[in-house]
């Protein structure tokens, strides 16, 4: 046990905390029914510091005093062309509803901006769901600015099959 909270990095250990804290995630914006994670689909996509050339994500923990998982940031390495720098983007931040207010999240953004000037890189970029009033508040409070000139854009499922095809040629 320890005086204040720290962050780490997960390990393979910690995948079903991982999984419990995506599901909570996806309650929490009314979207449990679109998870499709698995355990076993996690240990074969996330990287590990055991492993760090595997898998496409890393997970920050911020672990409590007591040695509870109070949250965590998903996030992996993007690349900006007009920069000609890399970057962190950063697909889920949560902290659980009991440990809010605590200086968690701000603890994880600092370190995930930590680690992007440590790969060189010149931003760190996340998406924010337009009712989640709260998040866009204390991302603004933190010194982020909304992107409202772009549009995100996703193509997924049968989507990608179709989207392949053309991969293929004329």
């Amino acid at each position: 046990m320890t005086s204040r909270a720290t962050i780490r990095h997960a390990t393979e250990e910690d995948v079903p905390t991982i999984l419990q804290l995506i599901n909570e995630l996806a309650a929490y914006e009314k979207a449990s029914h679109e998870v499709l994670a698995t355990p076993s689909t996690l240990l074969s996509t996330l990287s590990f510091p055991s492993n760090p050339g595997k898998g496409y994500a890393k997970t920050l923990l911020v672990i409590d005093p007591d040695g509870h998982c109070a949250g965590m940031a998903l996030y992996f390495n993007n690349y900006s062309t007009w920069r000609a720098s890399p970057g962190i983007y950063l697909e889920d931040l949560f902290i659980r509803p009991d440990y809010r207010k605590r200086g968690y999240g701000k603890m994880l953004l600092g370190e995930l901006a930590r680690e992007t000037l440590v790969i060189g890189g010149k931003r760190l970029e996340w998406s924010v769901l337009k009712w989640n009033q709260p998040s866009l508040e204390f991302y603004e409070s933190l010194g982020a600015v909304r992107m409202e000139e772009w549009v995100g854009m996703r193509v997924e499922r049968d989507g990608l099959e179709k989207l392949s095809e053309f991969g293929r040629g004329f």
